[in-house]
């Protein structure tokens, strides 16, 4: 881990596209100002950690409930013979 020093005002550079810069001091709390592309996610690390717990929830689907799923999708999806087939007109 990079240790570093700042004081308020000062900034901080991560690559080419992201810039860090201490905005406010108070007590132990600071407040910082984060540069960076839209491509690029920031998350304070509470919130990364709920991210990530909810993505591993997420693979964690059963191959019964996919199943599932997806005769489901096909049930809804599939258009009747009847309204594809019918070329007449009454």
């Amino acid at each position: 881990m990079l240790v570093l020093t700042r004081k308020l005002g000062e900034s901080i550079t991560i690559g080419d596209e992201i810039k860090v810069t201490i905005i406010d001091c108070q007590g132990k709390q600071i407040k910082l100002g984060i540069v960076a592309p839209k491509h690029v996610k920031v998350h304070r690390e509470e919130i990364f950690e709920k991210i990530q717990e909810e993505n591993k929830k997420a693979a964690k689907v059963s191959k019964e409930a996919l199943m599932e799923a997806a005769q489901k999708l096909k049930r809804n999806e599939k258009p009747s013979d009847k309204i594809n087939n019918d070329t007449s007109y009454s």
